[in-house]
């Protein structure tokens, strides 16, 4: 029998224009030239002005040219000896060099990941699991956000189960260790590609059952519950010394040659900050009036309903293009002009202890705008200052009290625990209980919890294996 039931439910739904705009916001400049010129060869609605400046710059040029007469190259004054040798050498063109070209671990995987019988998808997933490695090679992002990643930006949907599936795959390449997610997975992996022998069988239990007692010395209770000697756990500690403790190292890794182009560009000027955009491009596209014209006149006229449909639909998407680029680059200048009143005193001079401690949400609350739009604007993004270009992501930390009472960014104690590490005795070094202690004579009281947390952040062994690798 059929029966009519009348229900009442709450759901939430993303507007298709939401999620493209949403898109538009995590691109960065190059990524937004290349979806800009995909409109513009899809749409032949919207149109790009020309550059004034390039136009003025030609038109000068063949004005000049017309100046030009016979007495100007029968009598002017450059030696002969230049002109015998002009096609040889040019003294205005001088000879390029032919830059050599440098490829990154990035580029070698990729080309490993084409021998597997991967789909053109999971090609497309590998890739960017890839592309999201850090420059030691270690996967810092969980599956879900990199599933959530994935879709946003290429708008398809995958779930995290696929994506760890090209995580296991990637890990099979070389070097030994990639996409891993700490130091403590880079070992594991490393030592079951070798062969199973018995020091290596216990290697791999120790660091899979007893890392924190190992991390803190506990050794006498590893000894205990493993029932070993001494001499094993020796035994066990030379193994791990050979082994790397990043995937990629300096030794294994070609020289960067990626060239960053800013996002923004902050100039100051007599103590006041002036943001910019890099490339401003809402001001360059419009609405191609004839067609607009021809638009209008086609739903005047018997035109059928197909072909007005099609334009109609044009026209709108034209339109909303155009309108959302501008409500980008108005939405990121705003966001950026807040950074700067955050952080005014690290852009000054660029010192990184100046740097205050500013998350999403204090960004979100002084523009207006919710805290994932500030995710995606901030995301992969660069500005341009007099001391560098800075990638946005680094500027959001967390904060702690010191001594003083005074909130600083966690980036200022990592770098003095790194400071720290880096002058001490590499056949003794700092135990984390010691580091705390080293930390508090500068003003930094934290417990031993936060100097292992933020020393596993930098990639730094503990102070065992540092010993090893001295």
């Amino acid at each position: 029998m059929l029966y009519q039931n009348l229900t009442q439910k709450q759901q939430l739904k993303i507007h298709p224009q939401h999620l493209q705009m949403l898109q538009l916001l995590h691109l960065n400049t190059i990524e937004l030239e290349q979806r800009i010129q995909n409109e513009l060869e899809e749409n032949p609605l919207i149109e790009e002005k020309a550059d004034e400046d390039s136009a003025f710059e030609t038109g000068s040029q063949d004005t000049a040219e017309d100046y030009k007469d016979y007495e100007e190259y029968c009598y002017d004054d450059t030696p002969d000896y230049k002109l015998e040798n002009a096609q040889h050498f040019q003294s205005q063109a001088p000879i390029e060099k032919p830059l050599v070209e440098m490829e990154d671990f990035r580029h070698e995987l990729k080309n490993q990941l084409a021998l597997y019988a991967l789909n053109e998808q999971e090609t497309e997933i590998g890739h960017f699991i890839i592309d999201s490695l850090t420059d030691e090679g270690f996967l810092e992002f969980s599956i879900e956000g990199l599933a959530d990643d994935y879709s946003l930006k290429f708008n398809k949907w995958i779930e995290p189960d696929l994506v760890q599936k090209l995580i296991k795959i990637i890990q099979q390449l070389e070097p030994v260790g990639v996409a891993t997610g700490n130091i403590k997975e880079c070992l594991i992996l490393q030592l079951r590609r070798m062969q199973q022998s018995p020091d290596v069988k216990l290697a791999i239990r120790i660091l899979d059952n007893y890392y924190n007692e190992l991390m803190h010395r506990n050794f006498e209770r590893i000894i205990n519950e493993l029932k070993i000697d001494e001499e094993d756990l020796k035994d066990t500690f030379h193994l791990l010394g050979t082994l790397k403790l990043k995937p990629v190292t300096a030794a294994t890794s070609s020289p960067q040659t990626e060239t960053i182009l800013p996002d923004f560009i902050l100039i100051q000027e007599d103590d006041q900050f002036q943001v910019m955009l890099a490339r401003e491009r809402s001001s360059k596209l419009s609405i191609s009036s004839s067609w607009k014209k021809m638009v209008y006149d086609t739903e005047k006229s018997g035109t059928d309903n197909r072909s007005k449909q099609y334009l109609k639909s044009k026209l709108n998407a034209a339109e909303w293009f155009v309108n959302a680029i501008r409500q980008r680059e108005n939405t990121m200048l705003k966001v950026m002009e807040a950074i700067v009143r955050i952080q005014q005193d690290y852009f000054e001079e660029g010192d990184i202890t100046k740097l205050k401690p500013m998350i999403l949400k204090n960004v979100a609350d002084m523009v207006g705008v919710d805290i994932s739009t500030v995710s995606r604007i901030t995301c992969n993004k660069y500005v341009q200052t007099h001391f560098g270009n800075v990638l946005l992501k680094s500027l959001f930390t967390e904060g702690i009290a010191n001594h003083k009472g005074e909130v600083v960014s966690n980036k200022v104690i990592q770098q003095a625990i790194q400071e720290v590490i880096q002058a001490e005795d590499k056949r003794c070094p700092y135990s984390d209980q010691q580091l705390v202690k080293v930390l508090a004579k500068r003003g930094f009281e934290i417990a031993r919890r936060t100097v292992t947390k933020y020393r596993e952040q930098l990639h730094i062994p503990a102070a065992q294996m540092r010993a090893f690798l001295a």
